[in-house]
């Protein structure tokens, strides 16, 4: 069973609808002991850095998906989540993520030319890096959903796949069995429905 993480932001009930389209059982929960007896966690986001970051906290949740990944548990965060994954944001001053992966969150103004618009919107394509389980499925030229102002950046350890926005943009990464995706597999077709399908069929991470 997966537990999508409840904390008051995210697009949780299209998640889970994705999951019931594979075949995988999802809950949409803010219960701690649900989320410990799963077998797998969604850490969903959209949003603003500090206020997302804030509310998990608060909602005590932060303590209990960092001790459940660092137990094992495979977990994976998309778009806000994903970002929340790394040591510290700078959106609109610096804010403390959850550390579970090395790395930093920055505007993607700072890399991409002047003339594209922010946030990157739409789909594009995923650049592949590095081989893993969770992406086994992506072939060169398939598209995903991407909706997204900052990126991932100084993250070389755990890069899986990268989008190309005017410059090369962080899309996927995974460290042992802490994984993300900065766009939205939910949203993504078929190609997003194999990534969180590879999720599910991860033993233990990437």
């Amino acid at each position: 069973m997966v537990a999508i993480v409840d904390y008051g932001v995210g697009n949780l009930f299209s998640l889970r609808s994705s999951f019931g389209a594979i075949g995988e059982e999802a809950v949409v929960t803010a219960d701690p002991e649900t989320i410990r007896g799963a077998d797998r966690i969604i850490l969903p986001g959209v949003g603003a850095f500090a206020d997302a970051a804030a509310k998990l906290r608060d909602s005590g949740l932060d303590r209990v998906v960092t001790e459940e990944a660092r137990n094992g548990k495979p977990l994976l965060g998309i778009c806000l989540g994903m970002q929340m994954l790394f040591e510290k944001s700078f959106e609109y001053g610096v804010h403390q993520g959850l550390g579970l992966l090395k790395g930093e969150i920055r505007p993607i103004g700072e890399v991409i030319p002047e003339d594209l618009k922010i946030p990157q919107m739409g789909w594009n394509a995923l650049i592949v890096k590095r081989p893993s389980k969770l992406l086994e499925s992506v072939r060169e030229g398939d598209c995903v959903y991407f909706v997204h102002s900052y990126s991932a950046r100084n993250c070389e350890d755990s890069l899986l796949a990268v989008t190309e926005y005017g410059a090369e943009l962080t899309a996927c990464v995974g460290k042992g069995n802490v994984m993300g995706c900065q766009f939205h597999p939910e949203k993504s077709g078929k190609v997003g429905l194999g990534i969180l399908k590879s999720f599910c069929a991860c033993p233990g991470g990437v």
